[in-house]
């Protein structure tokens, strides 16, 4: 009897660890709801596009002025990105231009990756960026602020809400193209589609040498539909390889 007692409980122990990321996301109720309702239609969806549902990776990209998410997605790391879906962003806070202090209602910009998965956010789902990156830090007050999340509800501070009902859509290809091997989701986030003429247009404005400094990471994904490397130098400045 001890001997079957500890099979039966060794065995438990090791499905428990056995289970994969997704498996492990699904023991939560919302995202088991989301996969239920909105997962057979973003699988069409990728399926109707040439990729497989299986192997898979992302790329997320947010425009202030714009008020739209774009998600992006590529066979794997050798392949170019093309356009899944755009969501339209339930609200904002601030103004154009980076985040800088704790408080300021801003919404970072800058380039980031997801560094957290919360199935039980207080705004129904939430994926959190690694707000205050290297260059925030430099370049931000004593206390650049934190918790900056994409996130469910349609109310914010700072942060990026596409409703309930979108983040379900979102959260769920997070968590699929993480249990696909995609361990670091990159969200890069701009004051607004950043063409020379759009960036010219605000020449005069405070932020405009920042924006200068961040336009070459988005006219390399523009250009080339892959992401470009991303260092941050000791003045907080970024470079793209």
């Amino acid at each position: 009897m001890r001997i079957l007692i500890f099979l039966i409980l060794n065995f438990g122990a090791i499905t428990v660890f056995s289970q994969s990321f997704k498996q492990k996301q699904l023991n939560f109720e919302r995202v088991k709801d989301a996969f239920e309702n909105k997962w057979p239609e973003l699988e069409h969806l990728i399926k109707s596009k040439g990729f497989n549902a299986k192997n898979f990776r992302i790329f997320i990209r947010v425009f202030k002025e714009e008020q739209k998410t774009e998600i992006w997605i590529s066979k794997n790391t050798r392949s170019k990105f093309e356009l899944l879906k755009t969501y339209q962003i339930a609200r904002s806070s601030g103004i154009l231009g980076p985040k800088r202090a704790e408080g300021d209602f801003q919404v970072p910009e800058g380039f980031y990756y997801i560094d957290r998965f919360n199935p039980l956010s207080s705004y129904y789902l939430s994926l959190g960026i690694n707000y205050p990156n290297e260059s925030d830090k430099i370049l931000g007050k004593e206390k650049p602020g934190s918790d900056i999340f994409i996130h469910g509800s349609d109310v914010t501070v700072g942060c990026v809400p596409l409703t309930d009902d979108k983040i379900k859509e979102v959260y769920a290809l997070a968590v699929q193209a993480r249990n696909c091997g995609q361990e670091k989701i990159e969200v890069h986030i701009f004051p607004f589609e950043m063409s020379e003429k759009n960036l010219e247009a605000r020449k005069y404005d405070n932020n405009y040498i920042f924006w200068k400094s961040i336009q070459p990471g988005f006219l390399h994904f523009e250009n080339e539909k892959d992401l470009p490397e991303v260092e941050i130098y000791e003045n907080g400045k970024y470079h793209f390889k």
